[in-house]
This record gives C-alpha cells, sequence and structure tokens, in this order.
C-alpha cells in the first residue's frame, strides 16, 4: 500500500467506526483461507464485515472515535468485525470460534464500553435484535387479545343462556 492507499483505507476505516455500534476483536492465527471464507460469509448473512486490517492502520482510525478503548488488543495477527446489530456479530464469532480452536476472540466494545472476551460471549448468548422485536410485539399484543375475549365472553355466555332456556323450552314443548 503506498501513503494514498493507507490515507484512504484509514479513513473508510473511521467512517465504519462511526456508523456502528458494536466491534469484535479477534486472532486469525493460522486460519486457513477456506476457514476464513467460510467466516466471512457467515459474518455477512449476520449482516456485518470481518476484515484483517494492520494493526498500525487500525489503530490510526480508532483515534476519536468511541471504540478507542480497543487499542491494546491490536497485537499480533488480529481481526476486526462489526456490526449495527450487536448480538449478531457477536454470536457469529463466538459460534465460530468454537468450532475452529484456530480463531481466538480477543474482545470487543459495545459503543464506548470495552467488553472482555467473556463480555463478548455473554452478549452472544442474548436474543438478537430481531428475535427482541418479535418478543416486543408479542407482549404489546398480548394485552389487546385478552381484552378483545373479555369484552367477547358475556355475549357467548348470554348465548348460551338463552341456548339453553331454548332447548328447555322445546323440551317442555315436546
Amino acid at each position: 500500500m503506498n501513503r494514498t492507499e493507507k490515507r484512504d483505507f484509514i479513513a473508510s476505516l473511521a467512517a465504519v467506526f462511526a456508523e456502528t455500534s458494536m466491534v469484535v476483536v479477534t486472532r486469525n492465527d493460522g486460519l486457513t483461507v477456506a476457514d476464513v471464507t467460510d467466516l466471512r460469509r457467515k459474518v455477512r448473512a449476520a449482516g456485518a464485515t470481518y476484515k484483517v486490517a494492520k494493526n498500525r492502520l487500525a489503530t490510526l482510525a480508532l483515534d476519536g472515535t468511541q471504540f478507542d478503548g480497543i487499542k491494546p488488543l491490536l497485537k499480533g495477527p488480529t481481526a476486526l468485525a462489526w456490526a449495527e446489530d450487536p448480538v449478531a456479530v457477536a454470536k457469529v464469532v463466538v459460534e465460530f470460534a468454537k468450532t475452529n480452536d484456530k480463531l481466538v476472540l480477543l474482545g470487543g466494545s459495545l459503543g464506548s464500553q470495552v467488553l472482555s472476551a467473556d463480555g463478548v460471549k455473554a452478549l452472544a448468548e442474548l436474543p438478537s435484535l430481531d428475535t427482541l422485536r418479535a418478543q416486543l410485539v408479542g407482549l404489546i399484543s398480548t394485552p389487546a387479545t385478552r381484552i378483545a375475549g373479555v369484552t367477547q365472553a358475556p355475549a357467548a355466555q348470554l348465548a348460551r343462556v338463552f341456548g339453553a332456556y331454548a332447548k328447555t323450552g322445546e323440551a317442555e314443548a315436546a
């Protein structure tokens, strides 16, 4: 990379850090090309990005961002994964690290909060943003369903009472 390419790379990475909410730092020592391709495919499917960046360039891109606290993690062969949905990127990286010993989770940052590897693993155990939204909609719609059921219940009970009187009236007439 020449200086212009490095400047462009730093600027693009800094723009990404300004827009994202979660960054995960991994050590990818010894991963094969097939493993990295598989990881990138899984990360992309989750709506995230996985990038191997030179530590010095990544450190320069982190200056002045909310993810400044992950600079100490950038030593050795590292890679960064980021996404808007913090749970999605954490889940994918943690699941891949469980199946592949060569990918080591170093930590990450959720906004300005620096997370250890255990913190990222704990975050990965949470339900995804879409699941949380579905649960919230379910909680909101449940009371409305119950109210509709309660308001319809007296009418149904009256109909049953009238039906019972009608049957007894028919039985007496017969």
